[in-house]
């Protein structure tokens, strides 16, 4: 018989291809994941590119447009051929200047999103303690036509049953109830101040609301309890203009499911008192370096994953309730099978499975797959649910939610929203392990032959949303589907 040699192009060929009949068990595409991401994450080293070369991310700013070209064209680079803007038209805030005096004494404040665009008032300070609706009770007019001052917290002594709100709900409230202005006080010392929306709704507040500092605050509650009659005097002028901003879209199309998709999204904006290194660099950059991961590794789930950099989170959810919106007008909701949201979190030793989760198997089952790579994933699982998140849209639909737990330093959160956010708090390991561990929790997710939570109609998600305390917030924030 006479001998065929084949050249050594097509026998090498052949290699590979018998190699890929081979089905790779779950363990061992972990294994693999693990050690390319070990040897070749980029998230540290894009985070600090990204902070050093734009800075802040403020939406509808030079810098926002620069941060969504630089993450468009890094998935590019990775390997995606599928990217695209979503572009939106918002209305979108911006600060300028503001002075403040209480007692005739100047004390250093930060504006709070979305107030007046211009406001100069003068009024006696009112101290309403937590802010909260029943704060109130005992006497509803307290702040008609003065000045309402809050801490951003629970003060120490409030019963554990009390449920804090988020810094807009605690203005609304105000607002109700006839403040003509919001003091609020921080939680962390040494001075840092904290910005942040004081708008539920991502418009104008009628009224002017301010942060001051812990120590500041601290004083003014004192003066205050001594029954001290205090009068405070804010100006400010702000912008408010209609601006144009884009989500990034990257999508990774199915092998089986692919009309099924889950998507994985982090918000890329920023305030602009900072870099936004910590909020929300630690997430959105990590999810970037996920989706190189999935293309690196060449994992190719059964369902389609989208990786999704979110603009105007920090306005309102901007940019998450118009892909939502556009997605329910056209029934594509349908298709979103679970919305992976990973904000400020990072180093992960769990999940928490925020959809309506009646059998936690597949997660524990999958965690432990991933704690067999490394002993630092503590597989821990919760059922966990909040609001103020780009999550949060999805939830509303009926969506199930994903989100991690995180061990990080909980020093990094007081720079939250401050002009201390700064790169020097990244950890470059916790990052790593966002996206090595990410990895593998959005593999197996897309990858399950049936997924852990399906989604939920309305009267489901009504009750869910009830039984996890956020119908209240939710009310405040016009944000109730349904009838009260």
């Amino acid at each position: 018989m006479r001998k065929i040699h084949l050249p050594l192009s097509v026998l090498a060929a052949a290699v590979v291809f018998s190699a890929c009949q081979k089905k790779e068990t779950l363990n061992e595409t972990f294994q693999r994941v693990n050690t390319e991401v070990l040897q070749n994450s980029k998230a540290y080293a894009t985070l600090g590119e990204a902070t050093s070369t734009i800075g802040h991310r403020l939406t509808g700013s030079e810098n926002g447009h620069k941060a969504e070209e630089y993450t468009y064209n890094k998935f590019k680079e990775y390997g995606f051929d599928d990217v695209q803007y979503q572009e939106f038209e918002v209305e979108a805030w911006s600060r300028d200047k503001i002075a403040v005096t209480i007692d005739g004494d100047t004390v250093k404040a930060v504006t709070l999103g979305h107030s007046p665009v211009t406001a100069d008032i003068t009024g006696e300070v009112v101290d309403v303690n937590n802010g909260l609706e029943s704060d109130y009770e005992k006497n509803p007019d307290a702040v008609k036509g003065k000045i309402a001052f809050m801490y951003i917290g629970l003060l120490e002594g409030t019963p554990k049953e009390v449920h804090n709100l988020h810094r807009s709900e605690k203005t609304a409230i105000a607002i109700k109830h006839g403040a003509i202005g919001v003091i609020i006080f921080n939680q962390v010392a040494d001075g840092v101040l904290l910005t942040g929306t004081a708008s539920v709704t991502g418009d104008l507040i009628p009224i002017p609301a301010i942060c001051i500092s812990k120590e500041s605050g601290t004083a003014l509650k004192a003066k205050l309890a001594a029954k001290k009659k205090v009068q405070a005097h804010i100006t400010m002028t702000n912008k408010s203009d209609m601006i144009k901003a884009r989500n990034v879209v990257a999508t990774l199309k199915g092998s089986e499911l692919p009309d099924e998709r889950i998507i994985i999204g982090g918000h890329l904006d920023s305030w602009d008192l900072a870099t936004g290194a910590i909020d929300n660099g630690i997430g959105s950059f990590a999810i970037l370096d996920i989706a190189r991961a999935f293309k690196a590794n060449q994992l190719q789930p059964k369902r389609t994953v989208q990786f999704v950099m979110f603009m105007g989170e920090e306005q309102g959810l901007l940019g998450s309730r118009h892909l939502v919106e556009k997605e329910a007008k056209s029934g594509e909701i349908e298709n979103v099978k679970y919305m992976f949201n990973i904000d400020m979190g990072g180093n992960p030793v769990g999940i928490n499975a925020g959809g309506k989760v009646e059998d936690t198997t597949f997660f524990k089952t999958l965690g432990a797959e991933i704690a067999k790579i490394d002993t630092v994933y503590k597989n821990t699982l919760s059922k966990g649910l909040g609001l103020h998140s780009d999550h949060q849209p999805f939830m509303l639909e009926g969506v199930p939610i994903l989100g991690i737990n995180s061990k990080l330093d909980r020093s990094i959160y007081g720079c939250y929203h401050s002009d201390c956010d700064d790169f020097k708090l990244v950890n470059e390991e916790h990052i790593r392990n966002t996206a090595r561990f990410g990895t593998m929790i959005l593999y197996g997710l897309a990858n399950a032959d049936q997924l852990p939570a399906k989604k939920m109609d309305s009267e489901t998600t009504k009750q869910f949303m009830i039984d996890n305390n956020l119908k209240e917030p939710l009310i405040i924030a016009g944000d109730w589907k349904w009838e009260k």
